[in-house]
């Protein structure tokens, strides 16, 4: 299970009702934020979350609007004592372009937590045992853009009908099944897992893409999504100021839900330009199952 607080959700100009961009992901105890714009750690109060536990930040890319809030996020961290190693994923311009900020407030390797920096490339980010995190490339204006696929394994279980079925007791020799050995019964039969297992069921996958120009290469990384969380900062009638910006439209993010056999798609990163109305009724004309993202909505995956 994927817990989401949104904390941010305005494209790059914020309004009185969206802060700058700011996800949190919570899974198994950890805490992940992805992203952090200007304000976040009081959005962060705000919604309730707090700081507790949140140790690892993952940054979509460079632009002032996602990054601008972690500068006073470590400030206030280190007045409340920190002393956990904060953990910052993204591509290595994003990275320059943090140091350099934080060098220029605190000077060099001085912020006022300690910090770690993490290159992203292709693949694997997290292993947190109950879930992982990849990180594949995205498209968005000469930035070295990342988007994140959270996923949690699905698990088999024991059907009781079959242990009754087959007369395995209750106690030890069950836990042995569930742990993938054999036993045998009291008659002298072996009993294999395969015997009495179900199908594999309960695992989860949510996408998050932050700014794209284009979904084109994506899908490989998207298909059979139980939720995704992507951007839809212009309508389709404005198609060209969103490729001049490197944007999407709110049909063209629909389009790729669609395609690609997402189950829910929430938008996100919205222009004050448009009424909410106005952005879910053309994303939803092309794909029902969608929703808009509004700063304090939590959604569980």
């Amino acid at each position: 299970m994927f817990a989401l607080t949104f904390l941010g959700t305005s494209a790059s100009v914020p309004s009185a009702e969206r802060n700058h961009p700011a996800l949190l992901v919570e899974a198994a105890g950890s805490r992940i934020l992805i992203d952090c714009g200007e304000g976040t750690q009081r959005q962060l109060l705000r919604s309730g979350a707090g700081f507790r536990r949140l140790d690892r930040i993952l940054l979509t890319h460079g632009h002032f609007d996602h990054v601008l809030g972690i500068p006073g996020l470590f400030s206030t961290l280190g007045l409340r004592q920190n002393s956990d190693v904060m953990t910052i994923h993204a591509g290595p311009g994003t990275l320059d372009i943090v140091v350099r900020m934080l060098a220029g407030l605190w000077g060099a390797g001085r912020a006022p937590i300690p910090v770690e920096f993490a290159a992203l490339a292709e693949g694997q980010v997290v292993d947190a045992g109950e879930f992982t995190v990849d990180c594949f490339p995205v498209r968005h204006r000469d930035t070295d853009s990342f988007g994140f696929a959270f996923q949690s394994p699905a698990r088999r279980h024991l059907r009781s009908d079959l242990l009754a079925a087959l007369g395995v007791p209750d106690g030890p020799m069950r836990g042995e099944l569930a742990a993938g050995r054999p036993v045998v019964i009291e008659d002298g039969r072996t009993i294999d897992p395969e015997d009495v297992l179900g199908p594999p069921s309960g695992g989860r996958k949510l996408v998050v893409i932050g700014d794209t120009e284009t979904t084109e290469g994506l899908s490989k990384y998207v298909a059979d999504a139980d939720m995704l969380v992507i951007e839809a900062t212009f309508l389709d009638r404005d198609a060209s100021t969103a490729r001049d910006y490197g944007h999407l439209t709110a049909a063209e993010a629909a389009s790729f839900a669609a395609a690609n056999n997402v189950k829910q798609l929430v938008l996100t990163h919205l222009s004050g330009r448009y009424q909410d109305e106005e952005i879910l009724a053309e994303a939803a004309k092309i794909f029902p199952n969608t929703r808009i993202a509004a700063d304090f909505d939590r959604v569980i995956v």
